[in-house]
């Protein structure tokens, strides 16, 4: 078969994702899940559906999704578009708006799958680098020049299609500040896509600019803030035009009955997600204290996990990744390769934030394995 697959398949390596083992058998904080349960307002609106039965087709486009969504954001309820987990909107846009043979500009490091995006597409990827800091050059919203600005540099003159931009970014948990991302929008010949997945734990929020910019879209998940990583749901904030010619991209039914329902319910419990997030909060400025204490270098955080960097290269990250994984912990030892032309170092530690008894075991094993 692979004679008839395309090429630019065959050569990707393809996104990997974090580790799942089975139920039990590790703690996870690799991964950026929520440990806590979601609201009971979702279980109950999951029987009710399943007790409705589920031989019909659902709404096509998530309608009572859309409505409480727009009651929470105060956006009227044609400005969403509902996805099968925010992957699934970063999928609908890049068909939408990358050609094949164009090109999909990106920060480095970031969220690996846009790369891949690109690929599937048989676009290249533009990836810019952050600056040691994890701010972005000012020619991140306009053709950059200095070969240095680059990971990965397309052929001279290849369309640019769409910017992604994660704010927060990981695997960093900063953000990039509004004003400058409402001119990179202003500068950049194509739409710019705010992937704002971690942005509950955030101090703020990017949604005000889709009303400033026709060209700002933004994409949100349930899987983080909402305790629903197993659920897939996620969705697009953008001008009601754009997302008319979205629908005609995404899958007839991307998203099913039990999960737009429990999204709806999930979203119009803000009372829950407060106190999930205030929880979190707290014990991820536990989780920076001590790793800073430890010796690492940790960004503020506006995520709810941390990254951390040991400036002491005879440190090991992956050997503490390895002793935390046969300890049943399992974090995220990530590399980035070129990074270390900016930062020092290509590689670090993406800590999930646990519950207490969880983020504080985690951190007496490192401990350990430091002293």
């Amino acid at each position: 078969m692979s004679d008839y697959i395309r090429r630019n398949i065959l050569d990707m390596p393809g996104y990997v994702p974090g580790e799942q083992p089975k139920k039990g058998e590790a703690v996870k904080m690799n991964t950026n899940e929520n440990p806590y349960r979601a609201s009971e307002s979702v279980y109950d609106a999951i029987r009710r559906v399943a007790d409705e039965g589920l031989s019909r087709y659902p709404n096509a486009v998530g309608e009572a999704f859309r409505e409480a969504a727009s009651r929470v954001y105060g956006l009227p309820a044609d400005w969403f578009l509902c996805g099968n987990g925010s992957d699934d909107i970063l999928t609908i846009l890049t068909r939408a708006f990358v050609p094949e043979g164009g090109l999909l500009r990106l920060a480095y490091p970031s969220y690996i799958l846009y790369r891949s995006l690109a690929q599937i597409q048989g676009a290249a990827s533009e990836e810019v680098l952050f600056n040691a800091d994890w701010s972005l050059p000012g020619y991140f919203g306009a053709p950059p020049e200095p070969e240095s600005a680059f990971h990965l540099r397309p052929v001279p003159g290849t369309k640019l299609g769409l910017v992604y931009l994660p704010v927060p970014n990981s695997p960093s948990g900063t953000v990039i500040p509004k004003e400058q991302i409402l001119a990179f929008a202003e500068s950049l010949p194509c739409p710019l896509l705010i992937d704002e997945a971690y942005a509950d734990f955030a101090d703020g929020n990017c949604i005000d600019l889709v009303r400033k910019s026709s060209k700002i879209m933004i994409s949100r998940t349930l899987s983080k803030a909402y305790s629903l990583a197993g659920l897939r749901f996620g969705f697009l904030i953008a001008r009601p035009e754009t997302v008319t010619e979205l629908i005609k991209v995404k899958d007839s039914y991307n998203c099913d009955a039990l999960s737009i329902a429990a999204a709806a319910a999930a979203i119009g419990d803000q009372a829950w997600r407060a106190e999930n997030r205030r929880k979190i909060l707290a014990t991820r400025a536990v989780l920076t204290q001590r790793m800073r204490a430890l010796g690492f270098t940790v960004p503020d955080s506006q995520t709810n996990f941390t990254w951390n960097v040991h400036p002491d290269k005879s440190v090991s990250h992956k050997a503490i990744y390895e002793y935390l994984k046969a300890h049943g912990y399992l974090v995220r030892y990530m590399v980035y390769p070129g990074w270390e032309k900016v930062a020092g170092r290509d590689d670090g530690l993406r800590i999930t934030v646990g519950t207490d008894g969880q983020t504080e075991e985690c951190l007496d094993l490192i401990e350990k394995f430091l002293s």
